[in-house]
């Protein structure tokens, strides 16, 4: 994983962790986890509310990850001239859709 350089207040993921629902951190833990899992171009950054997901130091973002009380928000990016896709996810799905269009997105990104 590449480290991401950040303008202003650097929010770490522990700082981020403590905001979240404890029923829904699980959840979260496991997209965070695929996510940078997908190759050795991604990119976390880390923000007060969210996390975004980006291939390279382009920062071309293919997954902005928000969590709620009961779900996970999910905006996923394939290409800048598409409209950005929004699912949300919840504590008892399961994930292998998910995991497919997080990777169809990565690797569809230039």
């Amino acid at each position: 994983m590449v480290e991401f350089v950040s303008f202003g207040n650097r929010c770490t993921y522990e700082d981020f962790q403590r905001n979240i629902s404890k029923s829904i951190l699980p959840l979260f833990d496991k997209l965070r986890a695929f996510c940078n899992s997908l190759g050795d171009k991604v990119v976390e950054d880390v923000r007060m509310h969210r996390i975004v997901f980006s291939k390279s130091i382009t920062f071309r973002w293919f997954a902005d990850i928000e969590p709620t009380q009961t779900s996970i928000l999910i905006k996923i990016q394939k290409d800048r001239k598409t409209t950005n896709k929004t699912i949300e996810v919840f504590r008892e799905q399961e994930l292998e859709e998910v995991y497919s269009i997080l990777k169809e997105a990565y690797f569809s990104i230039r």
